[in-house]
């Protein structure tokens, strides 16, 4: 055993103790997948990653995602953390522009202004719609129950990670909404999603489009505090029935109940792909031994 970088991130934050909790590990070459989920498992950070030389000849460099449960293809708030991370170590030149590494792919990613201010964002995966099996359409039902649903029919999305989404009411519905997490997390196991995304739009007065919360109890998350993944594959589920909010770009806020209440940039480009960004917040620097 030997000491490695690590770090712990604040993302979609514009201060430290908001947003989502971000664990990484610098220096992972020489760690296995058992060791990776170990130490993933031992953080009990909704997500921890871990930095690896590419593969790929286009990319700045590679990552790898944890939940403490399970490994992911791709999810947004460790994207977003891994460019300030790549930028900040020396990991990756700060041109503007980066490309990411992970399971789902080669990832772009830009650069937006600079120190406090800089805005990191992140081109998505594309974000589909996915079939429900027949035999976990109780469990939906099951979760619908006690939900004051908006417009937009629940169904199952999938950019790397699956997430069942439900629009609300209203952002009012979305903060009040008190889950139930067992039913939430058998539908999740049964359909092999990370967890469900509740969003309702906000009125004019406020300073996001969206409000957003994510629970993913079978992944040992009862509520993630701020998810990108999630808000990209909103993004893609509002913009496939024309009603992306603002003019290619809003914002969403997402974490107000646990304290952490984030900022989530979501884009559509010219090309209709879903782009996601935010602000990073360095919390801990230090190593550790595993």
């Amino acid at each position: 055993m030997r000491p490695r970088r690590y770090l712990q991130l604040d993302v979609f934050a514009d201060r430290p103790g908001a947003g989502n909790p971000l664990g990484v590990v610098l220096d992972a070459a020489d760690l296995d997948t058992a060791s990776m989920q170990a130490f993933a498992a031992w953080t009990r950070l909704s997500e921890t990653i871990f930095f690896l030389p590419p593969t790929s000849a286009g990319a700045d460099y590679r990552i790898r995602i944890f939940t403490p449960r399970q490994e992911l293809p791709f999810a947004g708030h460790p994207s977003i953390g891994a460019a300030w991370a790549a930028l900040e170590t020396g990991l990756a030149p700060d041109t503007g522009a980066l490309v990411q590494e992970c399971a789902a792919g080669l990832l772009p990613a830009r650069v937006e202004g600079r120190g406090a201010d800089r805005l990191l964002c992140l081109r998505a995966p594309d974000a589909r719609p996915q079939p429900v099996p027949t035999d976990a359409r109780e469990l939906l039902a099951r979760v619908l129950a006690t939900l004051p649903q908006g417009c937009l029919p629940a169904a199952l999305w999938n950019n790397g990670p699956g997430w069942w989404l439900v629009e609300l009411e209203d952002a009012a519905a979305v903060r009040a909404l008190v889950p139930d997490l067992a039913a939430i997390a058998a539908l999740s196991r049964a359909t092999g999603a990370v967890g469900l995304a509740v969003f309702g739009m906000a009125g004019a007065a406020t300073d996001h489009a969206l409000a957003v919360r994510a629970f993913c109890p079978a992944d040992d998350v009862p509520e993630d505090p701020v998810t990108g993944s999630a808000n990209a594959a909103i993004g893609a589920a509002l913009h496939a029935v024309g009603r992306f909010p603002g003019q290619g770009r809003y914002v969403a806020s997402q974490g107000r109940e646990l304290g952490r209440d984030g900022r989530v940039v979501v884009e559509r480009d010219e090309a209709g792909a879903i782009w996601i960004g935010g602000r990073v917040q360095p919390v801990i620097a230090g190593s550790a031994t595993w």
